[in-house]
């Protein structure tokens, strides 16, 4: 039952399930997905601590950076579920679809640097074609 409340939980929030959709393509740092979303880096944090202790995410340190993906093997049998069916889910949400081009664009911007953050100039141009 802990197993399956943890999980519910980490899935209760819609910005933990936005970094899952996010991580459904490639692994994220802590100041990318901070920059995605703009949220505090230790509100970040904290999300990402209860996705790991559900079992949904894992980490990895790369220099000075924590890196996250969707885990690779599942410790939990409710996890493994929800992130399977997760894959299908919400592929048509419109807030999903600007953080992913977000993120598509300041991962762009990085070249031999990790962790840059995005031009403001870049995103503005976005929002300005978005909006014409």
């Amino acid at each position: 039952m802990k197993s399956f409340l943890r999980v519910m939980k980490a899935l209760s929030d819609p910005n933990r399930v936005r970094v899952l959709k996010l991580l459904e393509d490639q692994e994220l740092c802590v100041c990318n997905i901070q920059e995605i979303l703009g949220l505090a880096q230790s509100t970040v944090s904290r999300h990402m601590k209860v996705l790991e202790d559900a079992g949904l995410v894992e980490r990895r340190r790369q220099g000075t950076w924590i890196m996250y993906k969707l885990v690779s093997s599942h410790g939990s049998e409710y996890g493994a579920a929800m992130l399977s069916h997760l894959g299908c889910w919400l592929e048509e949400d419109a807030t999903l679809k600007e953080m992913r081009l977000k993120r598509d664009l300041l991962l762009s911007k990085e070249t031999t640097k990790r962790c840059r953050p995005v031009d403001s100039s870049i995103l503005k141009h976005h929002e300005d074609k978005k909006h014409q």
